[in-house]
């Protein structure tokens, strides 16, 4: 950034009243969480990837990918994001689509003041590299309270090399339909963030409208010069310093702890137990019938809902018996909430009623419970 525009952000931040604090409303930007691993078979269904946060929504598709968390990346960054095409489909139909995206609760993004008088600039920067040049499309949109959604799309090159993009975004002032009013102040989704990678011709059949904001029509999404991620299975994807602020200028990437990011990606996942770690303890609980019973699991932060649970490889135990392999498990919503998981299992085989038991992984470091609440 040149001395001039560190001065005019200067002046940007005490117009806005960020003379300090947070400027990233992005979580887990520098992709240093990743509780789920390495995830295979992605891009035609909506999914979330290996790095928490970031949704892969794809459909209509034979094409595939595997996202993990990798070290290539650039300069004062650990991680990235990879997307690696492994099944491609080069015979497209019009309907296909393929994307990456952060979704942001709407309590979040108030101080934005979309969609009114004083709609407030923001910018976008990433940085993006490729196995080979590419263009692809960046949107930013959100939902007015009157069913309306609006966008702001871009295009951006990738090439071989580690490069930022950046794309600054005038405030959306007044949507078309009349309305006054902006993004919901709750914990639904407020807006997406979303890097466009591959689509049919429902998505370019209209005149791209770049760098403004518009009623979104998918039709006017594309340039005519869009790549599509899958036209080989040599395509790679690799993604991070994802920043969203307020104002029209670039601040440097905002780092956080490891901690601190960790604690904002369980309000939407939290994946109880050590990945390394074998006969890992998840929570205490005791049987109410000969094979069913209730376990409580402490959430760590409070988590945007009520989360639903999927378990992989794991047990049920008194430290008596032998343990018992737990073939289901489901939420109790009437007496868990956003802090306390309080689940009921289902088990093969005999257990011993009113006695207290354990959920805890089978001798495999792969055994977890995980509890989403996503957007």
């Amino acid at each position: 950034m040149t001395k001039a525009a560190e001065l005019a952000k200067m002046g940007e931040v005490l117009t806005n009243s960020q003379i300090g604090g947070r400027r990233n409303i992005i979580i887990n930007g520098a992709m240093q969480v990743a509780q789920r691993g390495t995830t295979t078979g992605q891009g035609n269904a909506s999914a979330y990837s290996a790095v928490d946060r970031m949704n892969i929504h794809g459909g209509s598709t034979a094409g595939r990918l595997t996202s993990s968390q990798d070290s290539d990346s650039p300069v004062f960054f650990g991680n990235s994001l990879k997307l690696d095409c492994t099944t491609a489909d080069t015979s497209i139909a019009a309907g296909e689509f393929l994307l990456l995206e952060q979704k942001l609760e709407g309590q979040d993004l108030q101080q934005l003041e979309f969609n009114q008088s004083s709609a407030k600039a923001t910018t976008i920067s990433f940085y993006v590299k490729g196995n080979a040049a590419a263009q692809y499309t960046f949107a930013l949109q959100y939902h007015l309270a009157s069913g309306t959604a609006r966008w702001f799309t871009k295009g951006f090159a990738v090439t071989t090399d580690w490069a930022r993009i950046t794309i600054t975004i005038p405030g959306d002032t007044q949507a078309s339909d009349g309305s006054n009013y902006g993004i919901a102040d709750d914990n639904a989704t407020g807006a997406n963030l979303m890097i466009w990678l591959h689509g049919g011709t429902n998505f370019s059949s209209g005149t791209h409208q770049d760098t403004a904001w518009a009623d979104r029509d998918y039709t006017t999404l594309f340039q005519d010069n869009q790549t599509s991620f899958y036209d080989s299975t040599d395509r790679t994807f690799f993604f991070t310093g994802f920043q969203f602020e307020l104002g029209s200028q670039a601040t440097p990437f905002e780092h956080r702890s490891f901690g601190e990011e960790l604690a904002l990606c369980q309000r939407y996942h939290y994946r109880a137990g050590k990945a390394e770690s074998a006969y890992t303890n998840f929570g205490q609980g005791w049987a109410t019938a000969a094979r069913a019973g209730t376990i409580q699991i402490p959430l760590p932060v409070e988590m945007r809902a009520e989360p639903s649970v999927t378990i992989n490889d794991v047990q049920v135990s008194d430290d008596v018996n032998s343990a018992v392999d737990c073939s289901a498990i489901a939420v109790n919503a009437a007496t868990g909430g956003r802090q306390l998981a309080v689940l009921e299992f289902t088990v093969g085989s005999d257990v011993t009623q009113y006695r207290s038991y354990g959920l805890r992984g089978s001798n495999n470091t792969a055994s977890h419970v995980s509890l989403s609440a996503e957007l």
